[in-house]
């Protein structure tokens, strides 16, 4: 893999600001891919060490250095604890990336009027592998910037731009979806432990039934509508199962009602914050 200097050439500190799963699997996954931990300085309440070299600091450094890329990992409702000590040190110069869910651009240019560019990004949890999806919208952003904002998301997976109109959309269902499909593999493995099967054997194999199901959709191409059918012969057991899911007030009824809560909280918090 490219060293993250060749594909995104800043120069200058680089601090997280909130270093939680979500930012230091964001972390740990540019240091892999070459980012020189020298350059890196977490600023988070608790002063815990992150990675190895690895500046951790608990309050934004005293010395006057202007970072030249800003991470924003902290909780949405603790936002604004953040500010007075972060907003004065930035300036034009200075990227500053949010990853924070519900928060509009609007609302960081009001607290945050230095930086020319806001990149707006939300990943889900598979970034930790490289294989995350990341939803982007930038404010600020001309052609190569966007370029090299795509650059810096590559290690963490696939990223693509977001109307920001719809980003809650993306957030519920990428961002909340890892934890929708474990709740998922947790039903499957469940309903074969009430089925007979050992509980823990029932676990195993519906973990990587799940998983060889994605790698093969996502190899494949047909679509997993498709995919499915042609697992599910006319009058076999998979039909069977396939007529109960897609009852009209099952599995599309209740994963529209999951994403449509994760989508209502997503703009609770986004009228918060405004």
């Amino acid at each position: 893999m490219a060293a993250i200097e060749e594909t995104f050439p800043i120069e200058g500190p680089v601090w997280f600001v909130g270093c939680g799963n979500m930012g230091g699997a964001m972390l740990r996954r540019w240091l892999d891919a070459g980012l020189d931990p020298a350059r890196v300085t977490v600023i988070r309440k608790s002063g815990e060490a992150i990675a190895p070299g690895v500046t951790v600091l608990t309050a934004p450094p005293a010395d006057g250095a202007v970072p030249a890329l800003v991470v924003l990992g902290v909780k949405p409702q603790v936002l604004d604890l953040v500010v007075p000590d972060l907003a004065p040190v930035l300036d034009r110069a200075t990227l500053l990336v949010s990853m924070l869910a519900g928060v509009e651009t609007e609302a960081l240019r009001r607290r945050f009027p230095a930086p020319h560019a806001i990149l707006r990004v939300m990943p889900n949890t598979p970034i930790a592998i490289g294989r995350g999806v990341i939803a982007l919208h930038g404010e600020g952003l001309d052609a190569a910037a966007r370029a090299r904002a795509e650059a810096l998301m590559a290690p963490l997976g696939r990223a693509e731009w977001v109307d920001e109109r719809l980003f809650d959309v993306v957030t519920a269902m990428a961002g909340s979806g890892p934890a929708f499909l474990f709740r998922f593999v947790d039903a499957l493995a469940a309903a074969g432990a009430d089925a007979g099967l050992d509980a823990d054997q029932a676990a195993r194999l519906a973990l990587a039934t799940v998983g060889g199901a994605a790698a093969l959709a996502q190899g494949s191409p047909e679509s997993p509508a498709a995919l499915a059918d042609r697992v599910a012969s006319k009058g076999g057991s998979t039909r069977a199962g396939l007529d109960v899911l897609d009852e009209p007030s099952a599995l599309r009824a209740l994963m529209r009602d999951t994403i449509d809560a994760a989508i209502l909280r997503n703009r609770e918090m986004a009228a918060a914050a405004r």
